[in-house]
């Protein structure tokens, strides 16, 4: 069996037994001094067949140029793009696993295994594959399922008013996160990218919806929206993403998976960032990227990221799962009494936002 090493896990580091049951796990600190007093790098080298997962970057950099000098894979966790009912700085654990060898899959700096996968894969030649992801986004909107899952259900017409001209809105991210950093080729807020959309739409009517974890106060904002409240319509509670597109014309994002999420209802989407969704030919880029040269439907990127490149488990046991599983599941916590194990804090928790 292999000895697979963990890094930066420390908020589910009781669940990897679980989530690599076919690996001998060992969860290490991130902290370069306690890397190097107890010698990691040693042991890793004399581990029989070992290899080493890091949580997003949360590594020091000499680890991944020893895993690569000596030739020990070495994988990048983050997760999945349906995750959870509550958020991950409240301690519930995600549903799906993204495992990258090469970078994780917002980093737009460099290939990705998800970009491998857009760029090479022969979609027209599995039609079991598409067949599958025709009814996986009709199981994804139909029971309301997002990455995140806790926002309420909201009357739309008391929120955003008589729609009476074109309706935009802006979503909003953890504007210090690796997404934009990685992800965004100029620097960038979430008050820039609303006063983007009021420029360049001046008769629309501008919506402004925060991140979850800003609005829940788990993660701290950079701009304050105060600052733009003059020319759009700031959405001060976290409501469910699928009411939140409903009657919009227009969405604007730098990279959130919101995007992706308006693209499959059949919304323009402008992205000034680089997502894993965008330069296949859906989005309106505001950032190029050379490699990404194909032309993609969004059944083919949907296949891609949610069917073909995540790891889904069941959230209760970490037993392997399914897309479709998780779904259910997911939509059966979002349904029952807000006490279930999702939505309870963990002592542990650490927040991990991506979008």
């Amino acid at each position: 069996m292999k000895k697979a090493f963990f890094f930066g896990f420390a908020p589910w580091k009781d669940y990897l037994p679980r989530w690599f049951f076919d690996r001998r796990c060992v969860a290490v600190s991130r902290k370069r001094w306690v890397i190097l007093c107890e010698a990691w790098p040693l042991r890793i080298l004399l581990a029989r067949r070992a290899e080493v997962y890091v949580w997003g970057f949360k590594y020091p950099p000499f680890l991944k140029t020893f895993c690569k000098l000596f030739r020990i894979p070495f994988r990048h966790v983050e997760d999945g793009f349906v995750r959870s009912v509550s958020l991950g700085a409240y301690g519930s654990a995600p549903a799906s696993l993204t495992v990258d060898s090469r970078t994780p899959y917002f980093d737009a700096t460099k290939p990705s295994d998800l970009e491998v996968i857009l760029s090479t894969y022969d979609f027209a030649g599995d039609d079991l594959l598409m067949q599958r992801a025709e009814r996986g986004m009709d199981l994804l909107m139909k029971n309301r399922i997002s990455k995140y899952n806790l926002g309420v259900a909201a009357n739309i017409p008391a929120l955003y008013g008589h729609k009476d001209r074109k309706r935009v809105l802006v979503i909003g991210q953890v504007e210090t996160d690796a997404s934009i950093r990685l992800g965004c080729d100029r620097a960038m807020t979430n008050n820039d990218l609303v006063r983007f959309a009021a420029q360049e739409n001046p008769d629309a009517q501008v919506i402004y919806k925060p991140h979850p974890e800003v609005l829940h106060g788990t993660r701290a904002g950079v701009s304050d929206p105060a600052d733009v409240a003059d020319i759009c319509v700031i959405l001060r509670e976290d409501i469910a993403p699928a009411d939140a597109f409903e009657t919009i014309d227009h969405v604007y994002t730098i990279t959130s998976l919101m995007g992706f999420e308006a693209l499959l209802r059949g919304k323009r989407v402008t992205c000034f960032g680089l997502p894993f969704y965008a330069g296949w030919g859906l989005t309106d880029d505001r950032q190029t990227n050379p490699r990404r040269r194909r032309k993609l439907t969004i059944g083919e990127i949907f296949a891609a990221s949610y069917l073909l490149y995540p790891r889904y488990f069941d959230p209760a046991t970490g037993a392997p799962s399914s897309f479709e599983a998780t779904i259910k599941r997911l939509h059966d916590l979002q349904n029952a009494n807000p006490s279930t194990d999702d939505a309870l804090p963990s002592k542990n928790a650490s927040p991990h936002s991506r979008d």
